[in-house]
């Protein structure tokens, strides 16, 4: 039917005494009846100095500025909001110049929805059913139309699907208010967390620093007793692995000497050449005092080599001195690490120097005595071979373990505390959606939200994913789309919008971000994805999240009290 786009304009609620329906002109809807009682005159709504005998009421004449006497006609449709501008006799400015006192012509629609409808199309010849279902705009039967009553079935489906929108409206009211509850919980959880590891970490601190003091006077009472250290003995052992390492560093750092030596003879060698040819070659008619001072200075300097005496030290010495130290050069650190016997080997192999018939008698109580050396502090309890006593090592595998445990419950309480500073909409409401997802397949591409994460977009033929933005914040904005039939639209007024940003860059264009719009839905889902402008995406989608703060039936709240 033509004109889908125009909407009725709803009825106002009634004020004042209203007049029986039968008594009224027509189309004068219910709230503006008190202008209609008198059975002798009417007066102009808009201009109370004008006064019309009834008669002149819907006579097809406009004789009101203001058309409130044609509540029933076409016949000041001129001066409706929908139509152009219009001539209007008397008007000095040759338009209309005025405003209909009149929403439009009243529909009552037994059966169905009150409306108003324009002016303009009272009979025009055409049935307007899905604004009047009645047909009244119609009366005059323009051309032969006569337009049926329609209003018990289009009723009856009104009324249909207004309650299943009301039980939609409550199921979704319901769920969100199990999606509050369960943010609630959730962010009791994170609080309890945070202050669990807070205690945690104050114990932990206390036993840090008593682990800390233990460990200090573990390693200072250890520090003096005799060591046994595996493939040395002793003291002379470790004396022997602090000269093998220095020795190894001052061969080293002579090696790299010699290095620069022969680096820096090469460029001497090479400026003396230079100097020698300038020396030869340069005329010394040629008056140039920088050329004479340079042929001067090399004179001095090869006078001066003349007498120097050559170094005592032969590169096959140094080259010598520098070879890896073993059994042919060097010292031979094997004689001193691999020896049979050390002071402390003596001290822990007591039975090696027995006898052996009585070594079998002997070790049981060998083994006592030693028990008896390390418990009164003459040997150090080394059965780790570590180099260091067992109970240096524990003391110090404790002290370390209990810093990474601070160090991994300190990084876990920070991501505690800002998860509980993280915005997540009205009543904490999207925590309850955190690490889920939704998708819809649309064209080639698969899109994908994940709440207070990210948005993909991902290709069916396996080119791999894009990122559509990570997500930044929760902003709203005014939302101006018309019902649709299923539901599935923003609609309009204010809508929250989810802010995902820094995405993956366009071509030759920008990073890519989406704007994720939101409406109430009994579940979650996405409904739509458009590209408002290169690599600006706009996402629509349902949720009860989005739906309005309705308290549950039953439930009174302070303001109540």
């Amino acid at each position: 039917m033509r004109r889908t786009g125009a909407l009725a304009l709803l009825s106002a609620v009634a004020h004042g005494t209203f007049a029986a329906a039968d008594s009224l002109p027509r189309g004068v809807g219910p709230e503006f009846a008190k202008f209609y009682t008198s059975k002798s005159t009417f007066t102009c709504i808009g201009n109370p100095s004008i006064t019309l005998q009834s008669s002149q009421v819907n006579d097809n004449s406009c004789d009101c500025p203001d058309g409130s006497d044609e509540p029933g006609t076409a016949a000041c449709s001129h001066i409706d909001t929908l139509s152009p501008e219009q001539p209007l006799p008397g008007s000095i400015t040759g338009t209309t110049n005025a405003t209909n006192a009149l929403p439009g012509f009243w529909c009552a629609n037994s059966g169905h929805v009150g409306t108003y409808i324009p002016f303009m199309y009272v009979n025009d010849g055409v049935c307007d059913h899905e604004l009047c279902c009645d047909g009244s705009d119609e009366f005059a039967h323009v051309g032969g139309v006569q337009c049926e009553d329609r209003c018990d079935a289009i009723g009856k489906e009104h009324r249909r699907l207004e309650e299943e929108r009301r039980q939609s409206k409550e199921r979704s009211a319901k769920r969100r208010r199990t999606m509050v509850k369960e943010a609630r919980e959730l962010r009791r959880r994170v609080e309890a967390k945070v202050v669990a590891l807070k205690a945690e970490l104050e114990g932990l601190e206390i036993k840090k620093g008593e682990l800390q003091q233990k460990y200090e006077e573990v390693e200072r009472s250890e520090r003096n007793k005799v060591v046994k250290v595996d493939g040395q003995g002793g003291k002379l052992g470790i004396l022997v692995n602090l000269a093998k390492a220095r020795v190894s560093e001052l061969r080293n750092a002579l090696d790299k000497l010699l290095d620069q030596r022969d680096d820096l003879q090469d460029r001497v060698e090479q400026l003396e050449d230079m100097l020698g040819k300038l020396k030869e070659e340069y005329n010394p008619n040629f008056n140039d005092e920088g050329v004479k001072a340079a042929v001067k200075g090399w004179e001095d300097y090869a006078a001066s080599r003349l007498g120097e005496k050559k170094s005592e030290l032969a590169d096959g010495d140094i080259m010598e001195m520098i070879k890896e130290d073993g059994e042919t050069s060097g010292v031979n650190w094997a004689e001193f690490e691999n020896s049979d016997a050390s002071d402390v080997d003596v001290v822990y192999n007591w039975e090696a120097y027995l006898p052996r018939p009585v070594n079998d008698f002997i070790r049981g109580q060998m083994d006592v005595l030693r028990a008896w050396a390390i418990d009164n502090g003459i040997l150090a309890d080394n059965r780790s071979g570590a180099g260091e006593s067992r109970l240096v090592t524990a003391a110090r595998e404790a002290l370390d373990a209990a810093k990474n445990d601070i160090s991994s419950k300190t990084s876990s309480l920070e991501d505690q505390q800002r998860d509980l500073e993280k915005h997540y909409g009205p009543d904490d409401i999207f925590r309850a959606l955190k690490d889920k997802c939704v998708s819809s397949h649309v064209g080639e591409y698969e899109y994908e939200l994940c709440w207070m994460d990210r948005t993909t977009q991902k290709s069916k033929k396996g080119h791999g994913n894009t990122s559509m933005g990570n997500f930044v914040r929760i902003d709203k904005e005014l939302a101006d789309e018309e019902e649709r039939a299923d539901g599935k639209s923003l609609g309009k007024g204010e809508r929250m919008v989810l802010r995902y940003e820094n995405g993956q860059g366009c071509w030759n264009g920008p990073n890519r971000k989406t704007d994720v719009w939101l409406a109430c839905a009994e579940t979650e889902e996405l409904w739509r994805v458009s590209e408002s402008e290169k690599c600006v995406y706009k996402m629509e989608v349902g949720t009860p999240a989005a739906c309005e703060d309705v308290q549950e039936p039953g439930v009174r709240t302070k303001d109540e009290l």
